[in-house]
């Protein structure tokens, strides 16, 4: 009897999690628009305006996860965004909304998938959750062994490990 009420309840918290997660994405997977980027945080945040009298949105790239800017290799990230995004026209993808409340979403410049792009240059990792390797696993290990970016380095620490040993960066 207590095992079933286990497995009953257990049951109830995947699925109440699963539709936590996946109700905001299938809400916003629409949610699609050109817009300016006004400026780069780091590797894999940047703010973006839809016209000149509009507020500006803090998009956070879903898929990747860029070094830290305090990290080794957090500056050539964030200036590798930088050239690809800046001052550029962009299609942004929503997906949702990360904890700090900036956009979850996929950019493309010139139809170039920008998270794709920075994995693939050695400036990002392919977001892994679990055993899943990410959207751009692919870029990863392409990038890996050719040693490009943070590649070059021995032993590049995750910015979540890094995180997990240095908290985060000074703003």
């Amino acid at each position: 009897m207590h095992r079933e009420r286990s497995a009953t309840v257990y049951a109830c918290l995947v699925f109440a999690f699963l539709v936590t997660v996946t109700w905001p994405l299938k809400a916003a997977a629409w949610a699609n628009y050109e817009a300016r980027v006004t400026s780069v945080v780091d590797g894999d945040t940047l703010w973006v305006r839809r016209s000149k009298a509009g507020p500006g949105t803090e998009i956070r790239l879903q898929g990747i996860d860029a070094p830290e800017i305090c990290q080794r290799w957090g500056r050539e990230s964030r200036e590798a965004l930088r050239t690809l995004v800046l001052s550029r026209t962009v299609t942004v993808s929503e997906i949702g909304r990360d904890t700090y409340g900036r956009v979850l979403a996929r950019l493309r410049v010139r139809g170039q998938d920008v998270g794709g792009w920075l994995v693939a240059n050695g400036h990002a990792w392919s977001s892994h959750f679990h055993r899943n390797a990410g959207p751009y696993a692919r870029q990863e290990v392409d990038a890996r062994e050719a040693r490009r970016g943070l590649w070059s380095h021995r032993r590049p620490l995750e910015p979540r490990a890094f995180r997990r040993q240095h908290g985060a960066c000074p703003h």
